[in-house]
């Protein structure tokens, strides 16, 4: 067998809510949410004390305290975990440069050649951990693989503060016995998808042609035919290149009147603009996102022949994208978000997509979550 590569993925365990646990000491061992008490809020991170009770992240925050009545909702404090994430970055690069952060609370890295000669990446994820408990006073839990696939399942497989090896020789028993809901790329949607078709474990999966699969979930479906077999030529990418620069706004209540309407859509492309200027973007297509009350969501794009920056340039197209959604009474808008990318495949995908959306769902007008780039 070819040279492999030796990848690990670091996640801490329950990262805004432990952070939030540790400055708070009177919160540990408490049913915690972090977010944002409104009608409309979500919960970001739930405490281990609150999941008990089926609380998790994206829940709406008031469903989450009909599920726990005793839940203690904390609002986020982003400088504070990006604080904390830079601390758990510098302990990762004293193994390597190699890594690939996806969030603040997680990343990937090659550790195939590191810095201090280690020979069982095992063994590096196993200081990693500790360095960070020193550091921090808080758990990760790590995946150790050949492919960032294995290892990001791997990660969870013992959470809080687990470590899970999954050897090469061992991978496609481990494949085969997962339920297919836990295959990266695979959402509910998608699940449920398999599910019609008689798929519900990575050995079922294997069963399925190429062919067949890229039938029914385009090209993702030659990703979950590679995935099957253990195959992820994925490199950890320490660089990458902003493809999109996005906001959004879900509304405290529903609207329908053309005004109000025509109103939010100009605050959006407002706090568009003020996000490209702060990240110095250069895009040409424009793409609005719309969610109904029934959560039913619709995107339109188009390219245009200049780059996108300007309220000049944004405000006439973003009508003119906004022209061809129709919206009433029966049928409000509950949240709407426009983002500006190199093209239209850049943009947002779906919930089931193996990347992250361009989109986050903010549960305040406007609120910026911490820049993950």
């Amino acid at each position: 067998m070819e040279h492999q590569r030796r990848i690990i993925h670091i996640d801490m365990d329950q990262f805004f809510a432990a952070v939030e646990q540790r400055d708070h000491p009177e919160l540990r061992g408490l049913p915690i949410a972090v977010g944002y008490d409104a009608q409309r809020g979500v919960v970001s991170t739930a405490s281990y004390e609150a999941r008990r009770f089926g609380v998790h992240s994206a829940q709406s925050i008031q469903v989450a305290k009909r599920l726990c009545p005793q839940l203690i909702i904390v609002n986020p404090r982003f400088q504070a975990y990006k604080e904390v994430s830079e601390q758990i970055r510098a302990i990762m690069h004293d193994y390597t440069d190699l890594i690939e952060p996806i969030s603040l609370d997680e990343a990937f890295l090659d550790v195939t050649d590191n810095k201090k000669g280690i020979a069982l990446a095992v063994d590096i994820a196993r200081e990693i951990k500790q360095q960070i408990l020193q550091t921090t006073g808080l758990t990760a839990s790590a995946g150790v693989s050949y492919c960032k696939f294995l290892a990001k399942i791997a990660s969870d497989w013992r959470k809080p503060n687990g470590l899970t090896v999954v050897h090469p020789d061992r991978a496609q028993q481990f494949i085969d016995q997962l339920h297919v809901d836990r295959i990266w790329g695979v959402g509910r949607k998608t699940a449920e998808h398999m599910h019609r078709m008689g798929i519900f474990t990575g050995y079922d999966l294997r069963q399925v042609s190429k062919t067949h699969l890229m039938e029914e979930f385009g090209k993702m479906g030659s990703v979950f035919y590679d995935f099957a077999r253990g195959i992820d030529q994925r490199p950890v990418i320490s660089h990458w290149e902003r493809k999109s620069v996005s906001c959004e706004h879900t509304f405290a209540s529903d609207i329908f009147r053309p005004s109000a309407v025509t109103v939010e859509l100009y605050h959006t492309v407002l706090e568009l603009i003020r996000r490209i200027e702060k990240s110095g973007f250069e895009g040409r297509t424009l793409t609005l996102k719309v969610k109904f009350s029934d959560f039913q969501q619709i995107t339109r794009s188009l390219t245009a022949d200049r780059v996108l920056s300007t309220k000049d340039d944004i405000l006439p197209l973003a009508k003119q994208l906004l022209h061809g959604v129709e919206f009433s009474s029966e049928h409000p808008i509950r949240l709407m978000g426009l983002g500006v990318s190199h093209s239209a495949a850049d943009d947002a995908s779906e919930d089931d997509a193996a990347t992250e959306s361009a989109f986050q769902e903010l549960e305040l007008p406007f609120e910026p979550w911490p820049d993950e780039a």
